[in-house]
């Protein structure tokens, strides 16, 4: 028997009520997707954040597009992440090893794979725990 998922999608990424999301890209700018985000958070932004987010979606289908990685990571709250959405299947233009590649050399680690939609997925890249800093109390 074949396990059907319910979780919604916001839910597997991690949207709390308030969280701070920045958009970045094609994919994850798309109607549905703003649309679905304003339902749970007032506070999205449309490209590159000015000041700290807790997520990041960022559609990348090339390395180039891979290349703001170490910038978003100083973009983001020490427990924040940053969501890279590709295509899937055989219309992917990006392997998941090399955006694992480009996190490890931004400084990050992935931890979480989500189906994002039928036709792209997302992986998750946050700074590794050791790497966070402490609070002072």
């Amino acid at each position: 028997m074949e396990r059907v998922y319910t979780t919604p999608l916001l839910d597997k990424l991690g949207v709390h009520p308030g969280s701070r999301v920045a958009l970045i890209g094609q994919t994850v700018t798309e109607r549905w997707f703003r649309e679905l985000l304003s339902e749970r958070t007032a506070s999205i932004i449309a490209g590159a954040p000015t000041e700290r987010c807790d997520l990041v979606f960022l559609a990348a289908d090339t390395h180039d597009e891979l290349a703001s990685l170490a910038t978003l990571a100083r973009a983001i709250e020490p427990a924040g992440a940053i969501w890279v959405v590709s295509r899937k299947g055989k219309a992917a233009t990006l392997r998941d090893v090399e955006v694992i590649a480009a996190a490890k050399a931004a400084g990050l680690v992935d931890n979480k794979v989500v189906s994002f939609s039928d036709t792209h997925t997302a992986l998750r890249l946050v700074i590794p725990r050791s790497m966070r800093p402490t609070s002072g109390g």
